[in-house]
């Protein structure tokens, strides 16, 4: 049962409140103080409070600052009950946290009205406030149900070495990284970003994960891979995609076969010529449109002391609070100047360099980097 805190140091307004109220189907509570009205506060945690202001000692300006001030107890609705009919007194009421103002000598069918509909309010907010911490927590599985699905440590690979950065935007997203170790040395590595960045994008990134680890007999190939997952995707998806770029990288010839659908171009520096640049690999449409009659590949040889960048474009389209992008030429310089070949150093130094350029301004997509450097 609902509870509502009389406050008022005459008897007499007690009693008519008492009388006019009997009838709303609440759980009646008086205090004839301040004081005695921010003890029962504490321990009754009354669903609205009707407080008088002239009062000695605490009077009801102070309790409801009081209240409004508690974590506990800010959010009980408070209506102001006076004799003051002034402007003043009544903004002061309302700024100090109060919802509403009634003025003696009381009216019945005004009390009643203004009672049952901060009732409503308050009790809705409370639903709302129920029903979104619920999401909340369910969020928070997500989220943690997600990162369960990435890979929980990269692989050592003589010659080459690798570093991730992995962030959502919100508790959950559609970014994607995934390695796989194969035959005769060789390592696959996946970058996946699927439209959006919610639940749909959540379930497409998962949907990805489950066919790149369930395609055992083509995944040492990058056209066969993406084709697969394309196919596949295509059957059960009609109103999402994905982008993704998949290599296999081989120790022996010291090269990454690439297989590119409709993802970001990866991002190679050559230590040889010092400069960084956009891999011109050609590409299919994102996964889940169409099917794909021939998926290119493109090779590149990789010398000690070069670096590659696979990437989702949450990073060069992040922007700052003036809305301008980070945008690649950021992302080469940092390639470039880098003064380490430890990818993990390289790959946090590009994140303080793409926080620097956000300040406060939040993300508005998810990101993912995986970077490879040849040793």
């Amino acid at each position: 049962m609902e509870s509502i805190l009389l406050v008022d140091d005459q008897p007499a307004n007690l009693q008519v409140l008492l009388q006019m109220l009997e009838g709303v189907g609440c759980k009646l509570l008086v205090a004839k103080s301040g004081e005695a009205a921010l003890t029962i506060v504490q321990k009754a945690r009354p669903d609205l409070i009707l407080l008088d202001i002239m009062m000695p000692g605490i009077d009801g300006y102070e309790v409801c600052r009081r209240v409004k001030a508690n974590p506990g107890t800010e959010k009980i609705p408070i209506i102001f009950l006076s004799s003051l009919d002034e402007t003043s007194d009544k903004v002061r009421g309302l700024q100090l946290g109060a919802v509403d103002y009634v003025t003696k000598p009381f009216q019945p069918e005004e009390v009643i009205a203004r009672v049952n509909t901060h009732l409503t309010v308050h009790r809705l907010s409370r639903e709302v406030q129920k029903r979104r911490d619920e999401l909340q927590h369910e969020l928070q599985v997500v989220s943690r149900l997600q990162h369960n699905l990435l890979p929980d440590h990269l692989p050592q690979l003589d010659g080459l070495r690798l570093a991730v950065h992995y962030e959502t935007s919100r508790y959950a997203g559609g970014d994607y990284y995934d390695v796989a170790q194969l035959s005769n040395g060789r390592l696959g590595v996946l970058v996946a970003d699927a439209e959006g960045h919610s639940a749909p994008a959540t379930v497409m990134m998962a949907m990805t994960c489950a066919l790149f680890r369930s395609c055992s007999n083509r995944i040492e190939e990058p056209d066969r891979l993406l084709s697969f997952i394309n196919e596949n995707l295509c059957k059960v998806n009609k109103e999402s995609f994905v982008t993704a770029i998949y290599g296999v990288y081989d120790p022996r010839r010291r090269s990454l076969r690439i297989s590119r659908a409709g993802h970001t171009l990866p991002i190679l520096y050559r230590s040889s010529a010092k400069e960084a640049i956009e891999v011109p690999c050609d590409g299919v449409l994102a996964m889940g449109c169409d099917t794909y009659l021939q998926v290119p590949v493109t090779e590149i040889a990789l010398s000690p002391g070069d670096r590659l960048l696979l990437y989702t474009d949450g990073v060069t389209e992040r922007f700052n609070a003036q809305e301008e992008l980070y945008g690649k030429r950021r992302l080469l310089r940092q390639m470039e100047t880098a003064a380490t070949n430890d990818p993990a150093i390289l790959v946090q130094e590009i994140i303080q360099d793409l926080e620097r350029f956000a300040g406060n301004h939040p993300a508005d997509d998810d990101q993912a980097m995986l970077l490879i450097v040849a040793e």
